[in-house]
Order: structure tokens, then C-alpha cells, then sequence
């Protein structure tokens, strides 16, 4: 099962090893990552295997969302079929 996970705001240090940490503790492997920084904003895609999360979805989407609120980002995770549904035109 793979999810993809999208970070969105002000860039700053640490971004990527705050999320990340939190995906290697709950046994959450990154497949793929694109990341850029257009001005001073930071935008990244991940997507990850979630096949061995250690928790249910909905626990480790609302620890993402909360460090994300930590470090003053938009976090959101989502089943891949749902984002690939949500964006197909």
C-alpha cells in the first residue's frame, strides 16, 4: 500500500528530517521524494510505502499534520489511489 505525502510553507531548516523522522519510526519507507523551493516557499512530494506502518493511517496522518503545525507547515498524507483520483483530469 503507498501514500503520497505533500508538504507546503516557508522554507526552512530542517524540514525534510522532521518529516522523515517521523516516517522511520513508524516504519514508513520513502519510494520517491521531489522537493524545490520557489522564492522562500518550500514544496515537497513524497511518496511512501505505508505496508509496514507500525499504526493505523489515521494516527500516523494526524502525527504528520501535528509536526507539520510544529514547524509551521500544510502536511497532508493520502492513499495513492485517492490523490491519483483527486488529480486526474
Amino acid at each position: 500500500m503507498r501514500a503520497v505525502l505533500t508538504v507546503i510553507g516557508k522554507d526552512r531548516i530542517g524540514i525534510i528530517a522532521a518529516i522523515s523522522s517521523i516516517l522511520a519510526e513508524s516504519n514508513v519507507n520513502i519510494l520517491d521524494i521531489n522537493q524545490t523551493i520557489m522564492q522562500d516557499i518550500f514544496t515537497m512530494v513524497m511518496l511512501t510505502d505505508i505496508s509496514k506502518n507500525k499504526e493505523s493511517f489515521e494516527v500516523l496522518s494526524k502525527k504528520l499534520e501535528k509536526k507539520g503545525e510544529e514547524i509551521a507547515m500544510k502536511v497532508t498524507l493520502q492513499h495513492e489511489d485517492i490523490f491519483n483520483s483527486m488529480h486526474r483530469i
